[in-house]
């Protein structure tokens, strides 16, 4: 090759570095020289020369970065350009003829495929990260119907098999794209397919994960992992986790389940860029797919078993829709502004309520348009009246067939929608307030209503009376009504008492025919005052007659009496409790029982504690235990009946009771269980101390009642049953977190449940305990002091648990790792400015000293040294010396090697910290090179030194084991080629030309040597 041409060669090169240079002319220009050439193997030659310069550079350099844009557009220039089908017609002819020669038609391309592949092996992950990189931009820079070589084809296949495991995250990333094109989503053993599912299960780096979602193609075998990718521990991941499902994933290839699944992840999610996504485009990617009918998305998810996340997602699509386009959506609504009841259905009336609520949210905007969409309170309360009544009561007999069955429960369900419609009517005019209220308490006294809407409808009646005595007297009258109803009873017709009456009535009317003839005698013989005598005795005689009548008639015709039977069936009591319930959960906290709940817990509530129907029992326990809140005195009262339940009913009351009692401990505290006298506060402090005395005396003191329910707590910790389990570590956890109780015992044994794998599948308690210990510990350095305490009774129970006990799966140093987090004085939400003061880790550095110093040969020492080694240490001079000299110690009689390491170091920097300080404090006041590059980027010994204090992950997962050099070489990627997930405020140009004219690096200086040497 000519000096021109080597010329030319490096010119384009040095002109490649520069990104405002036409690329396309310069591919062209260079691709016309390469076309006149007769021996092109000093052209390969010479290119890869000139390629190597770029591909030893790691760093992410726009020069570098615009070579290899250069590269790939030339060498995938020869590839011929998509046909037309006129063209592909003219050469199908030729077809066979070019397959003969297909291996030397693109001998350039050819030729830097083998180059690369012979060099993704290099030792330098520069080289391998810039190999990949290319094979990744030579195949995306093909045209969709270009075909390569099967054994070329299959030589790329494997080599990205082997790269995508390699130690660097950055060369994993090009790898997996590059085998984007690669995927056989038919066949089921596709390699490439096996290799994607592997790094997203597996892989530790978030940037690769993410990678591979934005390349792996969609198929029933990939669905399930991308979908559980949405709950991956990352937020960029599960972002575009969502994205990626949004653009490629069609609504009807996912399942019922699945749909709710991601609308109830998505829309929860602890990231705002997440639901951000999940609102912008996941939901409207499938109203897209169905043609933006709403209805039809409710269809999808099965709103009667999710209505609050349909809820949540109609109110989603509501805030991004125009008002105007809200209000020609209203639905079916006829001219009174309901929906027929012929034409309700749980889709419409679900989007009736969200629209609603929606607009009544919105306040006094909203209001014009909800008046649009929603009738007044009496015309509302009429339709809501006919609706309920129609709601069939399905007999026992009845309730075996589905279809009735599955009708009623539809009818209850859109019943229900429209109870909670009552939230959204204007309720101030007198008039339409009492007709909604007279037909909730209508429905609430009516037999026929369903039970599993006594509780909802009690909610809605008493949101519209605000007063608490008005509450308590309303719901008591109905209670009455429910429990003791109004009844007419009859008498059966007495014959004797008939026949008697009969024979009375003769008798009179025999004496009244014997004074009229006498009478008339009288007359004829003009005895005028004797027939006045006469006159009077038959007037009295007919009066006697009158009176005998009636008595027939009340006889023959009884009169129906009222009268209040009382009805102890279980739905009764069952539907009373409820509203009882319900009553008690609206009241103020502040409210306290009067003698109206007083009769309702005399009357009601606690007969029924005995009842043997498990539901009346459990709901009773409910009402006690919400009552018992208002009254400390009642609290104190019927605590023990609480403790008996919880300990011997069956499970769901027995969780009942556990709450009732926890809830009355976080809310009066131990103090409960104290004494009465100590609430006499006029009492002398030498009496105060009799009494106290006395109390013990007794055997009946506070510290023996606590320590008791303590107990009691601690051993539901060990139930089989995971849901008692699971609210005693929770109302434990509560209790400890608001400060009524401090245990490094429990503590400890929240920690051991946590990492326990019994309790793997029960995520509820895993979420819960998981929270709490971040939030305990940052709180307050006294939780700080508590986690330390638990420190070395958590570790030892760990490793002496037996090989039978599942404890002895757990992952020791995971647990360790957790409390020397949990420990930090840096993650304190109000940390002490104080570097001198004595910190939590100072005390754990003795404690794990000491406990190394009782036994130097124990397994567990080299536990205790690398845990030495990550606590941050004060300045306290007197501790430092107090832990040198402990150290000192462990340094003569340990033996193993790598403690011995390890204490060594630890024990040097305590002796040179001072002059380690004052070197930082100098190192402090001078001036940053900011162009300066990280050694330890380059050396993998040092980038395994211990990482920044505060960057570890406070709660690592169960079962985590130590990181290997790979995990810790894989901490950082760029996410070349992968959507970004977080946006970025653009710079001015001006700014952005400075940064670049600093940072950039220019490989022409290189050329240019090495062109000198040669």
């Amino acid at each position: 090759m000519t000096a021109d041409s080597e010329l030319e060669l490096k010119e384009a090169f040095q002109r490649a570095q520069k990104g405002h240079n036409n690329r396309a002319k310069l591919v062209a220009s260079l691709k016309s020289r390469y076309n006149r050439l007769e021996d092109k193997t000093l052209f390969h030659e010479e290119f890869v020369h000139y390629l190597k310069y770029a591909m030893i550079v790691y760093k992410r350099e726009p020069a570098v970065e615009n070579v290899i844009e250069f590269v790939a557009k030339f060498a995938t220039s020869f590839q011929p350009l998509p046909n037309t089908e006129d063209e592909q017609q003219q050469n199908e002819e030729e077809e066979e003829d070019e397959e003969e020669d297909d291996d030397d038609d693109h001998p350039f391309l050819s030729f830097i495929f083998n180059f690369l592949l012979a060099s993704h092996k290099a030792s330098s992950h520069a080289v391998r990260f810039r190999a990949c990189q290319l094979i990744n931009k030579l195949l995306g820079s093909m045209a969709e119907n270009a075909q390569i070589d099967d054994d070329l084809f299959d030589r790329i296949h494997q080599a990205m098999l082997v790269r995508v495991t390699d130690k660097f995250p950055n060369v994993r990333i090009q790898a997996a794209l590059a085998m984007t094109r690669l995927q056989q989503p038919k066949d089921p053993d596709c390699p490439t397919i096996n290799a994607y599912l592997l790094i997203l299960e597996n892989d530790s780096n978030a940037e690769v994960r993410r990678a591979v979602l934005s390349c792996i193609a969609m198929s029933p075998r990939t669905l399930p992992k991308v979908l559980k990718r949405t709950r991956d521990i990352k937020e960029n991941v599960r972002k575009l986790a969502y994205q990626v499902l949004a653009d490629k994933v069609h609504i009807k290839a996912l399942t019922i389940a699945q749909r709710v699944g991601l609308l109830q992840q998505g829309l929860h999610d602890t990231a705002e860029s997440v639901r951000e996504v999940v609102c912008s485009c996941l939901l409207p990617a499938w109203l897209l797919r169905l043609d933006g009918d709403v209805i039809e998305l409710l269809h999808r998810l099965d709103v009667e078993n999710c209505a609050e996340t349909a809820m949540e997602t109609l109110k989603t699509v509501f805030k991004t829709t125009p008002t105007e386009e809200l209000l020609q959506n209203r639905g079916q609504l006829d001219n009174r502004k309901v929906i027929p009841v012929d034409s309700v259905t749980c889709e419409n009336v679900l989007y009736w309520r969200a629209l609603c609520e929606f607009l009544k949210d919105k306040g006094d905007d909203g209001e014009e348009m909800l008046e649009q969409v929603l009738p007044d309170a009496s015309t509302y309360a009429d339709y809501l009246s006919g609706f309920l009544k129609a709601v069939p009561n399905l007999k026992e007999d009845q309730k075996a067939d589905y279809n009735q069955l599955e009708l009623v429960m539809t009818k209850e369900f859109i019943s229900q929608q429209l109870i909670h419609l009552i939230g959204c009517l204007d309720t101030n005019e007198e008039g339409g307030r009492k007709r909604v209220l007279a037909v909730l308490q209508e429905m609430l006294v009516l037999p026929e209503t369903p039970s599993s809407m006594v509780s909802l409808l009690t909610e809605k009646f008493l949101a519209l009376i605000p007063d608490d005595l008005r509450r308590i007297q309303a719901v008591a009258e109905i209670i009455s009504d429910v429990r003791e109803p109004i009844t007419v009873s009859s008498q059966p017709v007495d014959e004797n008492e008939s026949r008697r009456q009969q024979v009375q009535l003769a008798e009179v009317k025999v004496r009244i025919m014997e004074a009229n003839q006498a009478l008339e005698d009288c007359i004829a013989a003009q005895d005028f005052s004797r027939a006045a005598e006469l006159k009077d005795s038959i007037a009295d005689l007919e009066d006697q007659r009158n009176e005998v009548l009636q008595k027939i008639s009340g006889i023959n015709q009884p009169a129906d009496k009222e009268v209040r039977i009382e009805k102890n069936d279980p739905e009764t009591l069952l539907r009373c409790l409820t509203m009882c319930a319900e009553l008690l959960k609206q009241l103020n906290i502040k409210t306290r029982t009067g003698p109206t709940i007083s009769a309702l817990m005399s009357s009601l509530v606690l007969p029924s504690i005995a009842n043997a129907h498990p539901a009346v029992r459990n709901m009773a326990v409910v009402c006690l235990g919400t009552c018992t809140l208002h009254s400390k005195e009642l609290a104190k009262t019927h605590l023990v009946l609480l403790l008996q339940i919880a300990q011997l009913d069956e499970v769901k009351i027995r969780i009942s009771a556990l709450r009732a009692i926890i809830d009355l401990l976080l809310l009066f505290g131990f103090q409960l269980l104290s004494p009465a006298q100590t609430a006499q506060p006029t009492q002398s402090p030498d009496k105060q101390e009799g009494d106290a005395a006395a109390a013990e005396d007794k055997g009946d003191s506070p510290e023996d009642t606590s320590q008791s329910i303590l107990g009691m707590l601690s051993e539901f910790l060990d139930s089989e049953v995971s849901d008692l389990r699971t609210v005693a570590a929770e109302g434990l956890a509560k209790l400890m977190y608001t400060g009524r109780i401090s245990s490094a015992k429990m503590l400890s044994r929240l920690v051991l449940l946590w990492y326990n794998p019994v309790t793997e599948d029960d995520t509820h308690l895993r979420h819960c305990l998981g929270t709490f210990f971040q939030l305990y510990a940052c709180a307050s350095r006294a939780h700080q002091e508590v986690v330390e305490e638990s420190f070395l009774p958590t570790v030892r129970t760990l490793l002496n648990a037996p090989a039978t006990s599942p404890l002895a799966e757990v992952d020791v140093n995971n647990v360790v790792e957790l409390l020397v987090e949990l420990t930090r004085p840096s993650v304190l939400i109000k940390p002490s400015a104080n570097t001198e003061e004595v910190c939590v880790h100072d005390y754990l550095a003795v404690r794990m000293c000491g406990e190394m110093l009782k036994d130097p040969t124990a397994p567990e020492v080299r536990l205790y040294a690398k845990a030495l080694s990550n606590l941050e240490l004060s300045r306290e001079e007197t501790l430092r010396q107090d832990l040198t000299t402990l150290l000192q110690q462990l340094v003569q009689v340990v033996k193993d090697r790598v403690c011995l390491r390890a204490l060594e170091k630890m024990l040097h920097q305590l002796v040179d910290s001072e002059e380690q300080a004052e070197v930082q404090n100098a190192s402090a006041l001078q001036p940053l090179d900011v162009n300066a590059d990280e050694p330890a980027a380059e050396d993998p010994s040092k980038s395994a030194k211990r990482p920044k204090r505060g960057q570890r992950k406070a709660c690592p997962a169960k079962g985590g084991r130590r990181p290997s050099r790979r995990d810790e070489s894989s901490e950082e990627s760029d996410g070349e080629n992968v959507p970004e997930s977080i946006p970025v405020v653009r710079p001015s140009r001006r700014a952005k030309t400075a940064a670049l004219a600093k940072t950039k690096l220019d490989l022409n200086p290189l050329i240019n040597q090495e062109a000198n040497v040669s």
